[in-house]
């Protein structure tokens, strides 16, 4: 059964959402220098690379990421392929949705992940609130894309995010579905589980598998 990694890797030059946490690592023991183990410390944000967003990201006092059904996590998927030429990802793009649960949306964003060096990419495809509707209506339970936002950058409002997520629609973001054709495919995704702060997100390491 082939199994496809679609996390983006954290490191310190990975692209960040313009304003959020940079990527911090620090040696907190080490061996080398006599401690009896390596202990790394890291400090990111939790919306950094491949992550989901939990309700509580834009509705306060919403759910939070410790409190997501791991129901829609895992389960069938299908990967939705979009032109390179298309930026606003309309309804009219997503197909017969009929028995689908899971959409990734596989777009030009995944071509961006191999220059980093460019950094933040505000010219990322994204979701139109039509869309969002849609998907609302077809009872999707997952959406996902391969950049770090699906919505539109410094839309107001944020009306893509909202409508997602005030129907407990778990929202993934910042795949990486390079090596990924459109299909059918198993999707397993596992953000950290932890309660504090907001709760409004985490890394999530995720993969697709194919019979």
């Amino acid at each position: 059964m082939p199994i496809y990694d679609i996390t983006v890797t954290i490191n310190d030059t990975v692209p960040i959402y313009k304003g959020d946490p940079s990527v911090d690592f620090t040696t907190f023991k080490a061996i080398e220098r006599g401690d009896s183990a390596n202990v790394s410390q890291i400090s990111l944000g939790v919306h950094t690379a491949t992550h989901v967003d939990a309700p509580n990201h834009f509705i306060d006092g919403a759910k939070r990421v410790h409190e997501l059904d791991p129901a829609k996590l895992v389960g069938p998927c299908r990967v939705i392929g979009v032109p390179d030429d298309v930026t606003a990802i309309e309804p009219e793009i997503c197909g017969d949705l009929a028995g689908v649960e899971r959409v990734l949306f596989k777009t030009k964003n995944s071509s961006f992940w191999a220059t980093p060096e460019r950094g933040f990419r505000p010219d990322f495809a994204y979701l139109t609130p039509a869309t969002a509707n849609l998907l609302v209506e077809a009872g999707i339970v997952l959406v996902g894309i391969d950049y770090l936002s699906i919505e539109k950058s410094g839309s107001p409002g944020h009306p893509v995010h909202i409508k997602l997520l005030e129907n407990e629609i778990v929202i993934l973001e910042g795949v990486n579905l390079s090596e990924v054709t459109a299909g059918d495919y198993g999707l397993i995704c596992a953000p950290l589980k932890y309660d504090g702060a907001a709760g409004d997100g985490s890394p999530a390491r995720t993969f697709l598998t194919r019979h």
